[in-house]
């Protein structure tokens, strides 16, 4: 293993944490940890303010950034190679179809060398579907007539970091309300420009998820405030014209492990306020031309009771787990009486095909659902015709994108596969015509043919099988020779699409197996597949991601030491535990943003996502067995004075998701711990949070970061 990493070279010393000793007991059990310390005690300023982060803390941090720099010297010309491909791949004025609503198309594009997105919209236009007449939609690409409402590059000209959110417009189209992060700490601010001027009006509300949903008289919007520790808790209603200070309380969440949500219905009657955590979900309604009357809870929460809600007219369609329906049905109730006893099945449920979501427009019911990690798209008339929207490859993605419009036979959904570069496609849900709206161009060329994509089963150690999603050039040696790079998540029914992404053929082009291990705790394989990788059943995830590392051995795919494996956030807590659990798979692993420090997050419910993250790992504070178990496995607990391959963790200094200290303390555990291999590498973005840098060019400087070293790693640079 030491070997494989050997090419990574350490230049400079690294930096040793001070050793601190601090001590708790939990459950009568007294543990250790001696670097709490780089947590800082006012890490909710530094949410808002990354200057206020305590010198000590920012020295150190500062010291990791610069060892791992030094150590990735020499891959400088590399990535700046790997950056140059990625960008070349990019269409760089690419632009999304436009949506069409009322006299209107509303699109997203970039300029050339632009960062952010620009928020345009253009008359509406006329195109004809294949093989009848006209239908209103709109043509793909920025044309005569377009004008510019939100240019993302000069609203984030000078900031270090900055990100759109939303940008939603009224009813009537005269405004758009835009939410930004300028912080990275997902702290959005909601301002409202009038389209006739472009100019921002006084209103400023601070402090949202950025989510916005407009009343229907166009004179307020409905958004969700964050409380004191960060947890979307209140949605207020804002009349335009008025302060922050004079908004109104629509609906306040009690419980601390509930976040909430707002959404408008796909007709346009309602807002939704949903209440959720991982297991559980509630549902108000509230007429929008109404903005001021009362909401209408569609069933009280229940234990285990998932539902969201749709309506038709005064009908509602509910997508609900209801009566056992593990992977999901969909029912349909009356809006004056929408309970729970009131609800009759239209869709009934099918156990292991999982229905991910459901899209209602005026004469159809539209569902997108998933069997043995395949989608489809079934769409189903009023009078309960259905028919299927299918594609025939081994492994591909399926979306579906809502659009503006409820009075509307078309529907429109995106396709890829590892080899396909993505189609947008309109579906007239009547005719069955399909008319290809967009295809993704790859300006500096590619060929399909010249790749493979596959599906492979993994036999984990109690018996299930495990989807492995696959891509290598069509010349690649399957003689185990090959570098292989793996992929993992398995958390919060997460599922991880077979999609195309150019970024992947820097790395396949030069020689790379790319492979996704669809492991437990996704919905790949419906909602048990998630049951199965969640709470006391949460090692199945780590067991899974061996076994498809050491099935890809087996079939010749590549070898033992020839791994490099990588996962983000709960998945870079997937990074942490397989690096535990079998180090010798691995040439290299890499950790984005890992949640790595369970046990102690889990345990202090001041933290943001804290309680709404119990249903999903258990609370260990109350329950032993959940101590026990989260102890088991956590990858800050587990570290071991055995040799660790090479090893690049990334974070943000702003990220209230998975914050900064986790994979600073799990570095700093690390080197005092193993006894070989290595090196361990630590980089934390100074100017951004849980997603890494905003800019889509910015971006592409961790991926080259972040591929340059899988390249090192397996000799290839």
């Amino acid at each position: 293993m030491a070997s494989q990493s050997a090419s990574i070279s350490t230049p400079s010393v690294a930096p040793i944490a001070d050793v601190r000793p601090h001590s708790y007991e939990v459950h009568g059990r007294v543990l250790s940890d001696d670097y709490a310390w780089l947590k800082a005690d006012n890490w909710r300023d530094v949410l808002k303010d990354p200057a206020a982060l305590p010198d000590s803390i920012r020295e150190y941090l500062a010291a990791e950034n610069a060892y791992s720099e030094a150590a990735l010297a020499e891959s400088a010309d590399l990535r700046r190679t790997l950056v140059a491909e990625m960008r070349a791949r990019i269409r760089e004025d690419d632009s999304s179809v436009p949506e069409p609503d009322g006299p209107y198309a509303y699109y997203t594009r970039h300029r050339e060398g632009g960062q952010h997105p620009l928020v345009c919209r253009r008359p509406r236009t006329v195109v004809v579907m294949p093989g009848q007449g006209a239908e209103t939609a709109a043509d793909g690409g920025p044309e005569e007539g377009e004008v510019i409402l939100l240019d993302g590059d000069r609203e984030g000209e000078g900031l270090a970091f900055f990100e759109i959110a939303s940008a939603v417009h009224s009813e009537d189209h005269a405004l758009l309300a835009w939410s930004a992060d300028t912080k990275g700490s997902e702290l959005h601010t909601i301002q409202v420009r009038t389209l006739e001027t472009g100019a921002d009006l006084p209103d400023r509300i601070e402090a949202t998820t950025g989510e916005v949903v407009w009343t229907a008289d166009n004179q307020a919007f409905f958004y969700v405030a964050v409380d004191e520790n960060h947890r979307p808790a209140r949605v207020m209603r804002h009349r335009i014209g008025t302060g922050q200070e004079a908004d109104t309380l629509v609906y306040e969440e009690p419980d601390s492990g509930f976040f909430v949500h707002i959404e408008e219905t796909q007709s346009g009657d309602f807002l939704t306020v949903t209440a959720s955590d991982h297991e559980t979900s509630e549902v108000h309604l509230l007429d929008r031309r109404v903005p001021d009357g009362t909401l209408m809870v569609v069933q009280p929460r229940q234990p285990l009771l998932i539902y969201s809600v749709e309506n038709w007219a005064n009908h509602l369609f509910i997508l609900t787990n209801a009566e056992g329906a593990e992977d999901f049905k969909i029912v349909t109730a009356r809006l004056e009486a929408p309970a729970r006893e009131n609800w009759t099945d239209v869709i009934a449920h099918r156990p292991g095909v999982m229905i991910r979501h459901q899209h209602v427009i005026a004469d159809h019911l539209v569902r997108l659902e998933i069997e043995n990690a395949r989608p489809r798209i079934v769409v189903r008339d009023t009078q309960g015709s259905e028919h299927v929207v299918a594609f025939a490859e081994e492994a591909y993605s399926l979306g579906l994108q809502p659009g503006h419009e409820f009075e509307t036979a078309v529907i429109r959904f995106t396709y890829s596969s590892m080899t396909t570069p993505a189609e947008t496609y309109d579906y007239d849900c009547v005719t069955r015509a399909r008319q290809l709206r967009k295809r993704q161009t790859v300006p500096s060329g590619h060929k399909p043919e010249d790749y493979v994509t596959r599906r492979l089963f993994a036999t984990a150690p109690d018996g299930e099988t495990v989807p492995i999603s696959l891509l290598h050039r069509r010349d690649c040696p399957l003689d185990g020779s090959a570098p292989l790079l793996l992929y993992g998540y398995g958390s919060y029914g997460t599922l991880m699409p077979a999609a195309f992404r150019t970024n992947l053929l820097s790395l396949v082009d030069r020689g790379f197996v790319y492979a996704i291990a669809h492991v437990r705790g996704g919905t790949e394989k419906g909602w048990r597949w998630y049951l199965d990788g969640k709470r006391e059943k949460k090692p199945n995830t780590f067991s899974d991601f061996v076994a498809c590392a050491r099935t890809l051995i087996e079939a010749n795919y590549t070898a033992e030491g020839r791994i490099v494996a990588h996962g983000g956030s709960a998945g870079g807590m997937l990074m942490g535990a397989v690096a535990n659990l079998a180090p010798e798979l691995f040439a290299a692993i890499v950790a984005d943003v890992p949640f790595v420090d369970v046990l102690n997050t889990m345990l202090d419910g001041e933290l943001p996502l804290t309680p709404p993250e119990w249903p999903e790992w258990g609370n260990p504070r109350e329950s032993l067995t959940a101590f026990e178990t989260i102890l088991s496995y956590s990858p800050y607990d587990n570290v071991a004075a055995k040799p660790y391959p090479a090893i690049l963790a990334l974070g943000g200094l702003t990220d209230p998701r998975v914050t900064y200290w986790e994979p600073a303390k799990w570095v700093a555990r690390l080197r005092a711990t193993m006894t070989g291999g290595g090196p361990i590498l630590l980089r934390i973005n100074m100017e951004a949070g849980h997603g890494g840098a905003a800019g889509r060019f910015d971006r592409l400087e961790e991926v080259g970061l972040i591929q340059a070293f899988a390249l090192r790693a397996v000799g290839k640079a």
